[in-house]
């Protein structure tokens, strides 16, 4: 496993802007030490157990079994309405059928618990109403396992950052909120390519675990301004990053087929639940 140390770098981006189509220059097994700490890494290909996993997590996901929020892609739909502007009338469906094929489906679904969001006048944390659909329980076991070998992962090769970890998450969140030792959510985006964040609703001195599966697509790549580091996210990939640290954004994805798609699946640690 090769070793990148971050170094810092002065940049422009800032929170909210959209990232660019940028090269990889992360793509093979790496182990990313800050200040001589090990703080993430990158393996581009999981086997055994781990990939089993994401196999199945993945399938059901992309079936009907799974719930899913749907939008529409903002970097295409523009030509959508261009080519409906274009032709004979059509139904909605069948106007729902071309934007399908032209790859602007964005789709996710939430695991695990939602804390607190005064904003949507829910002053209280709630499990996400995915675990109450019965077509549903085969892809919430399968995440559950796969956040647990995760954790073996990271117990692997971050030992001190697993440690750590464990005794931030059973500190600031009651067990009924923990959707593994870990971590308390999962999120699953489908062509979902994020603007530039930092993931502040994490808890701090901890890490989010990320595990990707594609067919014919391109991008999709995440960019940390900070390092100038794009990490590939290969088919069957997983990154162990500190969302929470620095600002970083996901690069455009291109299907490259009507069937074409990138989809992640997370696990991470929030905090807000300690008290309820």
């Amino acid at each position: 496993m090769e070793h990148l140390n971050l170094n810092l770098i002065d940049h422009t981006t800032r929170v909210g802007g959209r990232c660019k189509d940028i090269e990889a220059n992360i793509t093979e097994d790496t182990l990313f030490v800050d200040d001589g700490e090990a703080v993430g890494f990158y393996l581009k290909c999981v086997n055994g157990k781990l990939r089993q996993l994401l196999e199945i997590a993945n399938k059901e996901f992309l079936s009907d079994n799974v719930p899913k929020g749907k939008l529409r892609r903002s970097d295409t739909i523009n030509k959508f309405f261009h080519l409906k502007n274009t032709r004979e009338p059509a139904t909605y469906g069948e106007n729902t059928r071309i934007a399908d094929k032209m790859g602007v489906i964005q789709m996710s679904t939430i695991l695990g618990s939602v804390p607190p969001k005064a904003q949507m006048r829910r002053p209280y944390p709630v499990i996400s109403s995915v675990h109450q659909k019965d077509s549903a329980q085969t892809f919430i076991k399968a995440m559950v396992m796969l956040a647990r070998e995760a954790e073996l992962m990271v117990s692997k090769y971050l030992p001190d950052i697993y440690k750590r970890q464990l005794e931030v998450v059973a500190e600031s969140v009651p067990k009924k909120w923990q959707f593994s030792p870990m971590f308390t959510s999962s999120i699953s985006n489908y062509n979902i390519s994020a603007p530039f964040h930092r993931d502040t609703g994490n808890l701090k001195e901890t890490v989010n675990c990320i595990f990707t599966r594609r067919f014919d697509s391109t991008g999709g790549c995440l960019h940390i301004p900070d390092y100038d580091v794009t990490i590939e996210q290969a088919d069957c990939s997983f990154l162990c990053y500190p969302a929470w640290r620095n600002v970083h954004g996901v690069t455009p994805i291109h299907p490259v087929s009507t069937n074409g798609y990138r989809n992640s699946l997370i696990f991470y640690p929030l905090k807000g639940f300690d008290g309820y």
